[in-house]
């Protein structure tokens, strides 16, 4: 249920919502989702009330469920980041990286640029952004290298990582000064004996170094009906 079908009187909306799940329950129905956004939040306590419980929220939006039939299935929201990183190698045989400006330790820490994918954005497109943003430097995608996978990430979530393949298109950095501390062409030989580098950032580079394939991006028709999904196969 919309919060555009939803009556903004607290009375109006008590009455409806206890003659709904009646109705419901009737019905057979198991489970039942109520969207209310930011600016009917005057209905949240009475959905509490009626044992509603949260299963997610947006800035605008908070998404409630109440399960009418004890032990029905109800999806969980989103349990994982997902975000993407770029092996960025020039001609040269130098890896394009960066260091952030405020780190958990302290030296260079120098990384792969990358970052976290946008709402709908697909990880072809977000890794050549994310490069560009942070690096000034204009890329276009080859393959995915690999992946990284693990837990207790940002507010306990989890965390998938994917690692890709970039030939530089331009070779002029202009650094994100917000983000980062330093951004720099560096001999691939030299990132790899850097002892401050991560091991997972040594493996990612030397793999990409290494390898002459991956995954590709591919155009899929009509993978939704309503539009076109671009997927890594």
């Amino acid at each position: 249920m919309e919060s555009s079908v939803l009556p903004q009187d607290p009375e109006v909306f008590k009455a409806r919502l206890e003659y709904s799940l009646k109705a419901w329950k009737a019905e057979g129905v198991k489970v039942v989702w109520l969207n209310v956004s930011r600016t009917m939040s005057q209905l949240i306590p009475l959905c509490v009330a009626a044992g509603f419980v949260f299963h997610h929220a947006t800035e605008n939006n908070l998404q409630m469920t109440l399960s009418l039939i004890p032990g029905s299935t109800v999806p969980p929201y989103a349990t994982h980041y997902i975000g993407a990183g770029g092996v960025v190698l020039d001609d040269k045989g130098r890896i394009l990286v960066v260091s952030e400006r405020y780190k958990e330790l302290p030296g260079r820490r120098l990384k792969l640029p990358g970052g976290a994918l946008k709402e709908g954005e697909h990880i072809a497109a977000a890794v050549v952004r994310e490069v560009k943003e942070e690096t000034g430097i204009d890329a276009r995608f080859e393959y995915m290298v690999c992946m990284r996978h693990w837990h207790g990430y940002r507010y306990g979530k989890s965390d998938i990582y994917f690692i890709c393949r970039l030939t530089p298109l331009s070779t002029q950095i202009v650094m994100d000064t917000r983000e980062l501390a330093e951004c720099l062409w560096m001999p691939l030989d030299e990132y790899l004996a850097d002892p401050d580098v991560h091991q997972f950032n040594k493996l990612a580079a030397r793999t990409a170094a290494a390898s002459r394939s991956g995954l590709t991006e591919r155009l899929i028709s009509d993978y939704k009906k309503e539009t076109h999904e671009v997927l890594v196969l």
